[in-house]
């Protein structure tokens, strides 16, 4: 999918990949925005969350998941759909709700309820019996700072119940969780993570491209990153290639 030849790119792995994976947040596309969206972007377009709860509200939704399942994207929906589900006690009906809608992937998160971890680790592994589970860690309320520790030892019980992979959480604006309110990298907390959690089984939410760049530039060209915006992935595509200015001369010397 590559215009031009240029000696000295990263190589980027090639889909349906493992790890580089481009994680797209959809918070409301139409269908033709979405044909729009694949019809430029696709190629670089791992999997697609529909964010939080707006699955609940989309016309035409049955419509809408065929588009991205007939390009080959997987789509799922946020994790807020399972809490609202879970805390009103219908665990079951949103397990019906994944099977009519012939999902292959779901999130299950804690952000917005409270949910005793083991329980939220037997929620993974009732679900990996049925789909692709993506776990989420870290609370979307800013005033809830975890040690380090405290993330890897949730992280480590996820993977275990059967996660596919953890999502970092960071919200859609990239202010909790990974980050400080100013969007700043806590990067004492990466680092401690990634000293216990193979970096590949970690999507970093990172919808600012000051985020991504730190996480291509700590981790590499393949890192696995989400909540992307549709209109960023192109740009985040060259970020990762080392040909935009952020970038530039990151990977020269290392190719």
């Amino acid at each position: 999918m590559l215009n031009f030849s240029l000696k000295n790119v990263p190589l980027r792995t090639l889909k349906p990949r493992d790890h580089g994976l481009t994680m797209v947040m959809d918070k409301g596309l139409s269908i033709r925005e979405i044909e729009n969206l694949l019809e430029v972007a696709g190629p670089h377009i791992d999997i697609v969350k529909l964010g939080w709860t707006t699955s609940y509200v989309t016309p035409n939704l049955d419509t809408k998941l065929k588009v991205y399942q007939d390009a080959g994207i997987p789509v799922y929906f946020g994790g807020t759909l399972f809490e609202a589900f879970v805390i009103r006690n219908q665990f079951e009906d949103y397990q019906r709700v994944l099977d009519k809608y012939g999902m292959n992937y779901a999130e299950v998160s804690d952000g917005s309820i409270e949910i005793p971890h083991d329980e939220k680790c037997n929620y993974i592994r009732k679900l990996s019996e049925q789909v692709t589970v993506i776990s989420e860690v870290g609370s979307k309320d800013a005033q809830k700072i975890f040690a380090p520790y405290k993330w890897i030892k949730l992280m480590k019980a996820e993977l275990e119940a059967g996660s596919w992979k953890l999502i970092a959480e960071s919200r859609e604006g990239g202010n909790v969780g990974i980050y400080r309110e100013s969007g700043e990298v806590r990067e004492g907390l990466i680092d401690e993570i990634l000293t216990e959690i193979p970096k590949d089984k970690i999507i970093w939410e990172a919808p600012q491209k000051d985020q991504q760049v730190w996480f291509i530039k700590l981790i590499g060209a393949n890192v696995n990153l989400g909540n992307i915006a549709p209109a960023e992935v192109i740009p985040l595509e060259t970020i990762r290639l080392g040909l935009r200015g952020d970038t530039f001369n990151h990977f020269l010397n290392s190719i």
